[in-house]
């Protein structure tokens, strides 16, 4: 199916034309892009393009940063000073309309917990798409009156002898966690200590994942 759409002529599937089968939030995204385009603001393709760059974003982009900061300690202090600059060394390129981004480091004797309590705030230059929970009443609510309680439902349990840090994500600010490297983790490539974070260990509700045992020997 074709819509000129004043003289932007581009071919569209005839369910986002109709918005037959799609959801609210679709229907929603699927009118913006149409009177995007209609306005003159974009193009079609410069759209996809963005769309793709979203999309393409995983927590493995904020395992890669992690585990060199781990293996690395003047890149650690670097992507705790200026995390847009040590991005930049490991070819993250930070756009001007991105929000502030925060590194915290969780030590022995302070743990910290992000959550975004009005909607959804989260770093998704780094880890992509924020899960379901993320963005429930039930974890915006309760993560800041129960922290602990919130993190041992995920299964971790923080001693009582470190501080619990909860950090509000916003338009303008986001944070990604810096987990505590496993203390086994000694000797590993930098591959090989991406393998052990996790999504959840950088927004804190949990641990980054123990090494693996290495098979005994025949």
């Amino acid at each position: 199916m074709r819509d000129d759409h004043g003289g932007h002529g581009h071919v569209r599937h005839p369910g986002i034309a109709t918005g037959e089968g799609l959801g609210y939030y679709a229907r929603r995204a699927a009118a913006i892009e149409e009177l995007l385009v209609e306005k003159g603001i974009c193009k079609p393709e410069e759209i996809r393009r963005k769309t793709d760059e979203v999309e393409a974003r995983s927590p493995a982009d904020g395992a890669r940063v992690v585990a060199r900061a781990w293996a690395d300690s003047e890149f650690k202090a670097r992507l705790l000073a200026d995390p847009e600059a040590a991005l930049m060394e490991l070819g993250y390129t930070v756009p001007e309309t991105t929000p502030q981004l925060a590194v915290v480091e969780n030590t022995a004797q302070v743990h910290h917990l992000v959550v975004c309590t009005l909607c959804s705030c989260y770093p998704r230059a780094l880890l992509g798409r924020p899960p379901d929970w993320y963005k429930s009443l039930a974890y915006r609510s309760r993560a800041v009156v129960d922290p602990r309680g919130v993190m041992r439902e995920f299964g971790l349990e923080v001693d009582p002898s470190v501080e619990v840090r909860v950090l509000d994500s916003t338009a303008d600010l986001r944070y990604l966690v810096l987990p505590r490297r496993p203390e086994s983790a000694e000797g590993l490539t930098e591959a090989e200590l991406a393998r052990l974070v996790t999504r959840d260990s950088m927004i804190g509700v949990s641990n980054p994942r123990a090494p693996q045992p290495a098979a005994a020997a025949d």
